[in-house]
């Protein structure tokens, strides 16, 4: 058997983590956008980085816990929303990087009630 440890590490950066669990929290139903926070919000514009709104994230050598901020589309169950997200979460980071997630912890900050504006009244044409 082939020893892998002389083969060096592997150590995956907690912004890819926090890329991947963005990306899967927004592609989640009942999902209407991840709530950034007004520090979130300032560290972005002075620092210019490029900060993952509403995702913070710890990663070990081989597990992970993710903490999410949330808005969700009004009319949705909360709970089935907020339990779809951790299971979205949890399998494409555990799927793409390897890592055990042990814990996705979820905030739900706002429920976003806006309704679809049809176009024609969008430009004031009636």
């Amino acid at each position: 058997m082939k020893d892998h440890a002389s083969e060096g590490s592997i150590r995956i950066a907690d912004d890819v983590v926090a890329v991947i669990a963005g990306l899967a929290a927004t592609k989640t139903k009942g999902v209407a956008s991840m709530s950034g926070g007004i520090t979130e919000g300032w560290a972005k514009r002075v620092s210019g980085k490029n900060v993952t709104r509403g995702v913070s994230v710890e990663v070990g050598q081989v597990e992970a816990a993710i903490d999410l901020r949330v808005i969700v589309e009004y009319g949705v169950k909360i709970h089935e929303v907020a339990r779809d997200l951790q299971e979205n979460v949890k399998e494409a980071v555990e799927t793409m990087t390897g890592l055990s997630v042990v814990e996705v912890n979820i905030k739900v900050e706002g429920v976003d009630f806006r309704e679809e504006v049809p176009v024609e009244e969008e430009r004031g044409v009636r």
